[in-house]
């Protein structure tokens, strides 16, 4: 599938990826690693990024391979909600009367 992995955010638990390919952002991803060993991830398909549905398997598998050699979507330890969607903007909290 030729993608490039930013990591964007990482946490003791938690970890997000945007996926870019041919310089143009595809998808978002973020992945919460379990206490019970399992990784649950949200992964959000951009809207305009040209992937069709039946990409997203590929798209799956290589960021299992890349970065989540711990578990495996076979044997119930790695769950994924695939969300198609386009980024509104960003928004971060201000304190009051700034």
């Amino acid at each position: 599938m030729n993608l490039i992995w930013k990591r964007t955010l990482r946490t003791p638990s938690s970890e997000r990826f945007l996926a870019t390919r041919d310089g143009r952002d595809i998808a978002a991803i973020d992945l919460h690693h379990l206490p019970d060993g399992t990784v649950a991830g949200t992964v959000i398909v951009l809207d305009d990024s040209g992937l069709k549905e039946t990409d997203v398997p590929a798209l799956l598998r290589q960021l299992d391979e890349d970065f989540l050699p711990g578990v495996d979507a076979r044997e119930g330890s790695l769950v994924y909600t695939v969300v198609l969607g386009r980024v509104l903007g960003n928004w971060e909290a201000v304190p009051e009367g700034k």
